[in-house]
Formats: structure tokens, sequence, C-alpha cells
């Protein structure tokens, strides 16, 4: 494997890493409240279609991207009532969403656009381009750290870049902040919380609003910048491979990062070789293919060390007469 090679395989491991690295700060946000979200992976579906929808119709990106972060913000508030002010079981409301966007996207998209459940295809505006960075092409030329700089780092999308700052962005949200600090305590003895007379509800409303507005940048992404349009379930598990790297970041945002970047970086092999010849042995396509999932299955199994969920993670809060 030469050094272009390598290059290609890290650029995508960057793009296909980045929807999993918003749905799993998403679920971060969440989880850390006390409101476990199975439901990533449908919000996730359900701003694809929407982004890619109203990309189609308006002919902007920009649309497109406001439609899909709401259209999540609304899976995300139907989340939170059911969970939260109904006090419901939050993997069963999640599922839920799932099969609610599984179906609705695609039955929705064939009655609009006739194409098989399928959007048409993005091209000009409707599309988030590449971005060259500063100085990319005039690097390109320097030893081994240039091309680094203008294929790897360089021409990516606009939302690869917010997805980068999106990680110290929660690491100082959660850790440097007041509402941080209530953020995470909620999710560990919420009676504490409100004894100190700050809302709980209030506070797992506000995480679980911002897992929606993640997921929706996730299936904007997905829709409008790696893909361009949406087709039936495009979102593919990634927000179930997020939940997994979740787990194995143990709900920390640096972790998180580093995790999701594994998994974009197996999917990447799995795209450039599916067929791998190591010499001795043929590692058949089917088996790159499943990579990242079966490292999923890895981690759950608990395989990786143990991982401590918050405290009160999954138990709807009663407040105490």
């Amino acid at each position: 494997m030469d050094y272009a090679a390598i290059l290609s395989i890290l650029e995508g491991a960057i793009r296909l890493a980045t929807p999993l690295l918003f749905a799993c700060l998403a679920g971060l946000f969440s989880e850390r409240a006390g409101v476990f979200d199975i439901g990533l992976e449908g919000k996730m579906l359900a701003a694809a279609f929407a982004s890619a929808t109203l990309a189609a119709v308006s002919g902007s990106a920009w649309v497109g991207l406001a439609a899909g972060v709401g259209a999540s913000l609304v899976l995300a508030a139907v989340h939170g009532v059911a969970s939260i002010t109904f006090r419901g079981n939050q993997l069963i409301a999640g599922v839920a969403i799932n099969f609610l966007a599984a179906g609705l996207t695609v039955l929705v998209a064939q009655d609009v656009f006739a194409l098989g459940g399928r959007t048409p295809a993005l091209t000009g505006a409707a599309r988030f381009q590449s971005i060259a960075l500063p100085f990319a092409e005039t690097a390109a030329t320097i030893p081994v750290v240039g091309p680094f700089y203008a294929r790897v780092i360089s021409g990516h999308a606009l939302l690869v870049y917010v997805a980068a700052l999106a990680v110290p962005a929660t690491w100082w949200i959660l850790f440097r902040t007041r509402f941080g600090l209530r953020l995470r305590a909620v999710g560990e003895n919420p009676a504490a919380v409100d004894t100190a007379g700050v809302s709980v509800t209030g506070l797992r409303f506000a995480a679980v609003m911002i897992c929606g507005f993640l997921c929706g940048l996730a299936g904007v992404y997905l829709a409008t910048a790696l893909g361009a349009g949406f087709v039936k379930d495009m979102s593919g598990g990634r927000g179930f491979i997020a939940l997994a790297a979740l787990i194995f970041a143990k709900w920390r945002p640096w972790p998180a990062m580093g995790a999701t970047m594994l998994f974009g970086f197996l999917q990447a092999v799995a795209t450039r070789y599916p067929r791998l010849d190591l010499g001795v042995v043929v590692v058949p396509s089917q088996f790159i293919d499943a990579l990242p999932y079966i490292l999923t299955v890895v981690i759950l199994a608990g395989f990786v060390g143990k991982a401590i969920p918050p405290r009160a993670g999954g138990i709807p809060y009663v407040k105490e007469r």
C-alpha cells in the first residue's frame, strides 16, 4: 500500500465518520441527561429525507439544512414528550421513532416524486460542495505533510468541519459550564438537582432537543454532502453504530471522536478494498463489509472494558410530594 492509498483511506474515513460523530455527540447529550435514545437512526433518516426533498425543490442546500434539522427536532420533541412528560419507556419510544421514520420517508418520497421511494439527484447548489482550505494547492507540493493537508484535511464539505468543531464545543459545554454541570447531574441524581430548585424536566428536554439538532446535521450531511439525495434506509444502521461508539467512548466527547474515526476507517477500508489479499489468505468482501458491525457487536458485548452509563439513565423521574 503506497502513501497515496493511505491518504485516500484517511480522507474516506473522515467523510464516513462525520455522520457517526454527529450522532454520537447527539446521544452523548441525551444519555448524559438520563434519557436513552435508540431513535438516533430514525431522526437521521427523517432529516436526510427532509433535507433532500427541500433541497431538490428549492435548489438550495441551506434550505435543505433547515428542513432536515427541523424534521429531526420534531421527532426529538415527540421522543421527549413520550419519555419525559408521560414517563414512557425510553427504549420503546426510540424504536417507535425508528419504525415511523423508516416507513414514512419512503411512503412520502414515493407519493411526491414517484421514484421508488427516493428523491431526485441533487446537483450544484442543492448540495454542500467541498471546501479548499487556505494554501492547500501550494502545500500539495511539500513532501509527506503537504499531500496530507491538501487531500485529508482540506477538500471536505462544510459540515465535516462543523462536526470537528462540535467535539471541543461539546466538551466545553458539558465540563466547563453551569448548564453542563446540571445536565450531567440530572443524569446521575435528578432528585438532588430537583432539590436545588432546578427543573429536571427542563434540563432533560434541553438535552433531547440538542440531540435532535445534532442528529439533524448528521442526516443532512448524509443526503446533501456525502450522498446526492435520499434513498430508502440510507442511514444504514449508523445510528446504532453511533450508540456503540458512545459506549466505547464511555460517554466522553474526545474518545467519541476517536471511536467514530475508527468506525469510519473500517468503512473506508471496506469501500476501497472489497477483497483484501494479505498474501497468506484472501479476506472475502463480505467480511470486510461486515467489519464495522462486527466491532459494534464486540463493543456491545462488553469486550472493550466495563462502561458504566449515567446512574439515572433510562429511569423516568417522578417528583416526590
